[in-house]
């Protein structure tokens, strides 16, 4: 007769094998140190007061050798801290909740299609069959403007959408921090579809009387990924200017953006994009450095724009009506899961504990000695992160990155959620999805934080941050009225 039950005793001995090869690796140089320092003492100890007496008096010390050697061990001790980089804490974020009135359920969205659309049923069945997959809930938000049907998608309603947006999670984060507008020192705006002239960033100046020395930046063009990308420019920027303060602010607005045309290509993103946006503090100043809720660690870039194919994949263009729109090309997926392989690449050596990079290195060599079709060690991420924070540009995105990462179905449920709750918000989806881990009371002190994004280029950049101190589950964030009903079921498809 068979087991009634699987043998489970392989697994489990397979399972400490492997955490016992881990505890051996990362701890080498303890478990070889030890001994050592074990000996010496041993040998100290059996020598008698005596003996250590005529041993000390035995060393002979010259007065200018004493100097000399306090002058280099200041000096180096100078030229260290000189040298080493400024950290970058991140003291508190703060992101934009649409109101109730901008809610768009699906009923709503499939019934505007069809008005607006209502020459070319095909389309309006694709949307819905795309709406069905999305993993987009009833309570994603579009800007007043698309509600009008037609949309009227003005350069009045874009900048209105923009005000609103912006100076909401502004005003959040001036609550939230007690950060005065004087005390901003560097001011960055990502908006990759939207760049007036005067610039976002002259906005906020203007709007918060911000000082005439302030050194500000406006990021445009840089898709989804761009909130990384203003994080990269702080850190920069904050390593020589000290005393400071950095505030980013990223965001889409999507007015002026939303596809009227026929082409599928380009309506997938009507679809997916949603209203969002967050305001982020950033510091050098040691101040902060117990008030801040994380350091940043490590930011990792990759930009894959020297393919055609990468730089096309996702393409602003005219369709043959003339109406502008996102092109987003069926090798999308594909050209993600490259440039997200070259980006681990490089952020894997700076993150991954030493056992996971020594497998990693046999099988490289394995491959290349013995047998190229030995399978490649796919490093686990999940010994070097605690929380993951993958950006919610769709349910396949976030499929893909679960499935390689190997990820389980805990660590992409803030990506999943957020996309549920609030779509598709571009560069600031990043930061909803922290702000679910922080709702769900999950972040504790020394946790670490992978935050992945994918933006048009195309690029895929990575930042680390590590949890300053243990966060109580927050009263004024975006998740605050609803993180009780979080995690739902979202099914394959929801029938429309």
């Amino acid at each position: 007769m068979p087991p009634i039950l699987p043998d489970f005793s392989n697994s489990v001995k397979i399972k400490y094998v492997k955490l016992g090869y881990q505890y051996l690796v990362n701890h080498i140089l303890y478990l070889l140190l030890i001994p050592v320092m074990v000996g010496i003492l041993i040998e100290v100890l059996r020598l008698g007061p005596d003996e250590i007496l005529s041993l000390w008096r035995s060393l002979h010390f010259d007065t200018v050798q004493i100097l000399c050697s306090s002058f280099l061990v200041i000096f180096i001790t100078t030229v260290y801290f000189m040298s080493k980089p400024r950290t970058i804490y991140l003291v508190d974020y703060a992101c934009y909740k649409p109101p109730v009135t901008c809610r768009v359920p699906f009923s709503t969205f499939m019934e505007h299609s069809r008005l607006i659309l209502k020459d070319n049923p095909k389309s309006v069945e694709f949307q819905m069959r795309i709406l069905e997959r999305s993993g987009l809930g009833e309570e994603t938000c579009l800007p007043p403007a698309i509600h009008y049907i037609p949309p009227k998608p003005t350069m009045e309603a874009a900048r209105g959408e923009a005000e609103l947006v912006i100076f909401s999670a502004m005003d959040s984060l001036f609550k939230k921090t007690g950060l005065k507008p004087k005390d901003i020192d560097i001011l960055i705006v990502n908006c990759s579809l939207f760049s007036p002239t005067p610039s976002l960033s002259a906005m906020v100046i203007n709007k918060y009387k911000l000082r005439s020395n302030i050194k500000s930046f406006n990021l445009s063009g840089m898709g989804c990924s761009a909130g990384l990308i203003s994080i990269d420019l702080a850190r920069d920027v904050l390593q020589v200017h000290p005393n400071s303060n950095a505030v980013v602010v990223s965001t889409e607005i999507i007015t002026p953006n939303y596809y009227q045309g026929n082409e599928r290509a380009m309506l997938l993103p009507n679809c997916l994009f949603r209203m969002g946006g967050a305001a982020i503090l950033l510091s050098n100043r040691r101040s902060h450095r117990w008030l801040a809720k994380y350091r940043l660690v490590h930011v990792v870039r990759t930009h894959k724009g020297a393919d055609d194919k990468a730089y096309r994949c996702v393409f602003e263009q005219e369709d043959k009506e003339g109406k502008v729109g996102i092109n987003l090309s069926k090798d999308l997926m594909a050209i993600a899961g490259e440039a997200l392989k070259s980006n681990i690449t490089t952020i894997g050596p700076l993150v991954l504990p030493a056992s996971e990079q020594l497998l990693f290195l046999l099988t490289l060599i394995g491959r290349k000695i013995f047998n190229p079709k030995w399978k490649p060690y796919i490093p686990d991420f999940k010994q070097a992160f605690e929380h993951f924070c993958i950006h919610a540009g769709g349910r396949a995105v976030i499929d893909e990155l679960q499935k390689n990462l190997q990820l389980s179905a805990e660590h992409v449920e803030a990506s999943r959620m957020t996309l549920h709750r609030f779509g598709n918000t571009s560069s600031s989806s990043l930061w909803y999805e922290l702000g679910y881990i922080e709702a769900k009371g999950r972040m504790r002190r020394g946790d670490r934080v992978w935050q992945i994004a994918f933006g048009s280029g195309f690029k895929c950049n990575s930042a680390v941050w590590k949890c300053n101190r243990t966060i109580k589950t927050p009263t004024d964030s975006p998740w605050a009225d609803c993180i009780d009903r979080y995690p739902v079921h979202i099914p394959e498809v929801v029938k429309l």
